[in-house]
């Protein structure tokens, strides 16, 4: 007998070349089998979805779970949105794994712990021996890898292509918010990243974000951006389709913006980087702030949200609608010769800061015949979850895991999500608890201690080749 027998929906998986109305059968966790009319004597449980759309669960790789972000419900948000698996692109890690047991929505996870000062290194040119303590610490207490937060808080360019070579001596995942010292999170900024990898594996996070028009015409920007990634295949990557963008508004005491990214941010909007910048953007309802709404994350601007802004000193999540929708669109929709995509997968950058889009915009781009669905379905599931190293994730093949998202293509939504076959979310509710921690082998036993289940996977592992729709 089968544990669950779905039917009737449209299934969409890309890898092995199914686009059609189907049946999905799971036993322990796993699919047991996909094809027409299976019998639904054979299952413990039968769920039809006639008319929706099922494809292998949605991975976002780049979300924000940490309280520092906004809230601890990213977790729930996320599995509202349809997404089974994500990669957490900041921690902090002690933060996120404390949360899990509580808030964790039966959704998998991976973390990567910031390597960026004030916060895990005290200076911006951290020695050897300081990566090497904060990079095995880390992968011991759970962490896939490490990602550095060049864009708000870089590290001198020689010390961040030395962290790179670093993790990956350890055998980590390493992500890049690209920026230094020397160029900021921009097109000069992302060339200067690529530059710095030295044919090592990287994951350069947010395409999008280097294209915002900050040194040349954006659509020239993102012409580079393709041109370079092109050029780097040993880069792997994703962009976000929001508007929106996730930043801190935190000040210093002398009243200076601590992140970057705010401070080009303000200036952007013709607002002077400091607390009085802040303030007029507020004011301008060109600012807002992530705030905890009871149960989820949102966005406040104008007095209200200047008022929470000070409230908390200053130290709150914020977002600006800085990301120009023509580079959003073309970063999604660009292949190589080979016709696999040039950016890997679309994220959200989203979890706790509240943009998690991928089905809600996404699909937009299937409406308009910029992607089909089973180009769609490899990069929100195939693609990440392959970037992960999660080979029995982002398909539907017999002995695959049974994380499933199933939605209605009409209204862009979610209907229903499962992890290993367990009913995480259905009609509007969240119905999964704690969640799986995906980490490497090292931090197995830790995780384990805090009563959450793991996933081991193996960053050194090489990627598998980019799918071809």
């Amino acid at each position: 007998m089968w544990d669950l027998l779905i039917k009737g929906a449209t299934v969409v998986d890309p890898l092995n070349r199914i686009e059609a109305v189907r049946d999905v059968a799971i036993e322990n966790g796993q699919i047991a089998e996909v094809g027409v009319d299976l019998p639904g004597g054979c299952a413990r449980v039968v769920e039809d979805y006639t008319g929706k759309v099922l494809q292998p669960g949605i991975v976002d790789s780049h979300v924000h779970l940490g309280e520092m972000w906004g809230s601890p419900f990213g977790f729930k948000m996320l599995a509202m949105a349809g997404v089974t698996t994500c990669l957490d692109m900041a921690g902090p890690l002690d933060n996120v794994l404390k949360n899990i047991p509580t808030y964790g929505s039966g959704i998998n996870c991976a973390i990567l712990q910031f390597a960026s000062p004030p916060f895990t290194f005290k200076t911006n040119e951290p020695s050897k021996e300081e990566m090497d303590a904060l990079i095995d610490q880390s992968m011991k207490e759970g962490a896939l890898g490490v990602k550095l937060l060049g864009g708000h808080y870089p590290l001198k360019p020689a010390v961040s292509s030395l962290l790179i070579k670093t993790a990956l001596e350890h055998g980590a995942y390493i992500a890049w918010h690209a920026g230094t010292s020397e160029h900021g999170s921009n097109i000069e900024g992302m060339r200067e990243a690529v530059e710095l990898s030295q044919g090592n594996f990287l994951h350069l996070a947010h395409i999008n974000a280097y294209c915002r028009g900050a040194i040349r015409p954006e659509l020239e920007e993102t012409k580079e951006a393709i041109e370079l990634l092109l050029a780097n295949d040993h880069i792997h990557c994703e962009s976000y389709i929001s508007p929106r963008n996730g930043t801190r508004l935190t000040c210093f005491e002398n009243g200076k913006i601590q992140s970057k990214v705010t401070g080009n941010c303000l200036k952007r909007f013709g607002f002077t980087d400091d607390r009085d910048g802040v303030e007029a953007a507020f004011k301008a309802n060109k600012v807002w702030a992530v705030y905890d709404a009871g149960g989820y994350s949102d966005l406040v601007t104008g007095e209200a949200g200047l008022k929470l802004w000070k409230e908390h000193n200053t130290d709150v999540g914020g977002s600006f609608n800085v990301n120009p929708p023509l580079p959003r669109v073309w970063l999604a929709e660009a292949k190589r010769p080979d016709g696999s995509f040039v950016v890997d997968a679309i994220s959200t950058d989203g979890g706790c800061i509240p943009r998690n889009v991928i089905l809600e915009q996404g699909l937009s781009l299937v409406k308009l015949g910029i992607l089909t669905l089973s180009e769609f379905a490899a990069k929100t599931s195939l693609n990440p979850a392959r970037m992960l190293r999660l080979d029995t994730k982002g398909h539907l093949s017999v002995g695959a895991d049974a994380d499933i998202t199933i939605y209605d293509l009409d209204t862009q939504k979610p209907v229903a999500t499962f992890v290993k076959g367990k009913t995480i979310f259905k009609n509007g509710k969240v119905y999964g608890s704690n969640g799986t921690v995906i980490c490497t082998k090292y931090g197995e036993e830790f995780v384990k201690g805090l009563g959450i289940n793991t996933l081991v996977v193996d960053p050194g592992k090489p990627v598998a080749d980019r799918f071809v729709a």
